[in-house]
């Protein structure tokens, strides 16, 4: 569904991403993984449209889409969240969700004026589906709460239900786990299953839990220095020397070495 060929981002003489290419196939939940700085949301950034790249293309189902801006991805169904829930915190969560499909009729005047029973039922649809997300994520309890009162775990189902108010086709989702209890995370997990089983959503995510990763992802890719380092399965790219080092650090690799040696000697 994604190719990202040969992707160069530069900030200045910072190479946030260089010359990074990746696939990501139809119907996968695939992670993507690395340390701080590695360039892992610079690349989300940038194949969402937040940031045109320096050089490399993006394609989507074999079409260039470089440099669109987000509401042409959009219309195009490549959906994100982000680390930090982006809620509108003065609505409902039931609102949350119906401010999501784009081009209703009550937004032009004029449909509202002589067209009122047509916005009606549109707005009828739009709570019907909204609904529907809320029972699927299985938050009717805070459906009429304001979004601002809700827990980060909550916000990031909200942020999840929000991907489902339109036809997505694949969900970008930046560190969905980031700051939620084990609890709620299992749920989010649940949900993303869900939707790639039962409605054939395409995930890509940026995480730190391995453990949810490993439940959830594969293949997954590791970055570093804002390039791909490694893809495979999770127990594949945990094995992996060259990821351990990266994580690690060459001093902290080389040291932990040294130790195991003393404590072999000493024994």
């Amino acid at each position: 569904m994604i190719k990202v060929e040969n992707l160069v981002k530069h900030f200045g003489g910072i190479h946030a991403v260089d010359n990074a290419s990746l696939v990501i196939e139809t119907g996968s939940i695939t992670g993507l993984i690395g340390p701080n700085g590695a360039g892992k949301t610079t690349l989300f950034n940038v194949i969402a449209g937040v940031y045109r790249p320096t050089s490399g293309r993006v394609l989507l189902d074999g079409d260039d889409i470089t440099g669109l801006a987000p509401h042409e991805l959009f219309a195009r169904g490549m959906l994100r969240t982000f680390q930090i829930a982006h809620e509108f915190s003065t609505l409902t969560v039931r609102e949350n969700l119906m401010m999501v499909p784009g081009d209703q009729s009550g937004e032009r005047l004029m449909e509202a004026w002589f067209r009122p029973a047509h916005v009606r039922d549109q707005e009828a649809s739009i709570r019907a589906k909204a609904d529907e997300v809320i029972d699927f994520l299985q938050i009717s309890q805070v459906a009429d709460e304001l979004a601002g009162n809700l827990s980060g775990g909550q916000k990031k189902l909200l942020e999840l239900g929000r991907t489902m108010m339109v036809d997505a086709k694949i969900v970008f989702l930046d560190e969905v786990g980031a700051g939620v209890n084990r609890t709620l995370l299992n749920t989010i997990g649940d949900a993303i299953l869900r939707l790639n089983r039962e409605r054939g959503y395409t995930f890509c995510m940026i995480e730190h839990d391995m453990d949810f990763i490993s439940r959830l992802c594969d293949p997954v890719i590791v970055m570093a220095e804002g390039s791909v380092l490694a893809t495979g399965s999770a127990p594949e790219v945990k094995a992996n020397e060259a990821v351990i080092e990266a994580y690690l650090g060459t001093g902290m690799k080389n040291r932990m070495t040294r130790e195991a040696g003393f404590a072999g000697r000493a024994r």
